[in-house]
C-alpha cells in the first residue's frame, strides 16, 4: 500500500538511540513530524513480549520503523553469537506481531546486506537472497534478519499486513558504536586512529588483509531513503538501499587516518578474518523510484569524526555493543 504519513500520525521508532534510529528521528523531525513515539531500553525491553504488546496497546502507533537490533562487527558476531541470534529474533518477532495485532498501518523492517550469500554475484540483487551459503563470521545475525524478512512476508500474505523490508548497505555516522573491537569497520577504525593519535603511537594495526571491498553509506542518507520508502513503496519484495560508494579496506583506512589526523604507519594483520571479499548492493530498484543518496564518502567520514571527537568522553563510546 502506498500512502503518505500524516505529520500528526503516531510513529514508533524502535531503536531510536542507535545509529539508524537516531538518524530516522532527525529526518522525521526536520520534516515536521510531531508525534514520534520513543522508548529506550530502560523504558521498554523489546525482547519482552508482554511489555511490547502493552506498549502497542497503549500507544497505537500508525507507522513503525523497526531499526532496533543487536549489531556489531566480526569480533562481536563471533564473541556474542548466542546473543546476536536470540535477541534479534525476539525483538523483531515481538514488534512485528504487536504492530499487526494493534492495527499499525505500515511497518518497515530493517535488514542488512549480510543476508546475501558470501559468494554472491556483485552487485547483489534482491533476488539473490537464499541462493547460497552465508558468510560464516556473521551468520547468526544474518539468519535472524532473514527470519524477520520472512515473517513480514508471511504476515502480508496471511493477514494483509503492510510490512516492507529495506536492506541497507554498510553504514556509518553519528551515534554509531565506536568500540575498538565490537563495532563495524568505520567506527572501529575511527576509534583506533583517534586513540593512536592521542597516545602518540607510530603504528595502527588493522584486522585482515586490507583487500576486501565495502560499500559505505552515511546514515543520514539511509534515513532519507527509509522515509522515502515508507511513503512510496508497498511490496512484499525486499529492496536494497545502497550508495554505490565502494572502497577497499586499505584505502578506507588511509582515508579515515587522514580525517583523524593520524600520520603513522598502518599495518594489516592477515592472520585475522577478512569477512566477505566484497559487498556491493544493486540499488537500481530504489533509484528507479526517484531516490538517490547525497553525502559523499570523504565528506561523510569527516563529519563522523567531528561528531566522535565531540562525544569521545561519553559512556556510549566506552564499549557497548549497540542496539
Amino acid at each position: 500500500m502506498i500512502e503518505a504519513m500524516e505529520r500528526s500520525a503516531p510513529i514508533f521508532i524502535a531503536g531510536h538511540r542507535g545509529l539508524v534510529g537516531s538518524a530516522i528521528v532527525r529526518k522525521l523531525t526536520s520534516m515536521g513530524f510531531q508525534n514520534l513515539l520513543l522508548a529506550d531500553r530502560g523504558q521498554l525491553d523489546l525482547t519482552d513480549q508482554r511489555a511490547v504488546d502493552g506498549y502497542f496497546a497503549e500507544n497505537e502507533p500508525a507507522f513503525v520503523f523497526l531499526a532496533a537490533a543487536r549489531v556489531g562487527g566480526i569480533h562481536a558476531n563471533q564473541a556474542y553469537a548466542a546473543e546476536f541470534i536470540r535477541e534479534n529474533l525476539a525483538l523483531q518477532t515481538n514488534v512485528i506481531h504487536s504492530a499487526w495485532r494493534h492495527g499499525t498501518r505500515k511497518l518497515m523492517f530493517l535488514g542488512s546486506s549480510c543476508i546475501y550469500p558470501r559468494e554472491c554475484p556483485q552487485p547483489m540483487r534482491e533476488e539473490h537472497l537464499l541462493t547460497g551459503p552465508l558468510e560464516p563470521t556473521n551468520q547468526w545475525y544474518a539468519v535472524a534478519k532473514i527470519a524477520g524478512i520472512k515473517m513480514c512476508q508471511a504476515y502480508r500474505k496471511q493477514y494483509g499486513f503492510d510490512a516492507i523490508c529495506a536492506m541497507p548497505t554498510n553504514l556509518y555516522g553519528p551515534f554509531d558504536n565506536f568500540h575498538g573491537l565490537n563495532s563495524h569497520v568505520v567506527p572501529a577504525l575511527v576509534r583506533r586512529f583517534h586513540d593512536a593519535r592521542a597516545a602518540g603511537a607510530s603504528e595502527v594495526t588493522v584486522w585482515g588483509s586490507g583487500t576486501p571491498r565495502r560499500e559505505l553509506m552515511h546514515v543520514d542518507d539511509l534515513a532519507a531513503g527509509l522515509v522515502f520508502l515508507m511513503e512510496h513503496y508497498g511490496s512484499d519484495e525486499i529492496i536494497n538501499v545502497g550508495s554505490g560508494d565502494e572502497i577497499r579496506i586499505d584505502e578506507l583506512a588511509a582515508m579515515i587516518a587522514a580525517a583523524v589526523g593520524f600520520e603513522g604507519n598502518i599495518r594489516f594483520d592477515d592472520s585475522r578474518p577478512d569477512g566477505a571479499p566484497r559487498k556491493l548492493l544493486d540499488s537500481q530498484r530504489i533509484r528507479s523510484l526517484g531516490w538517490s543518496p547525497a553525502i559523499g564518502l570523504e565528506v561523510g567520514l569527516v563529519d563522523t569524526y567531528r561528531w566522535f571527537a565531540s562525544q569521545v568522553s561519553t559512556a556510549a563510546l566506552r564499549g557497548e555493543v549497540g542496539r
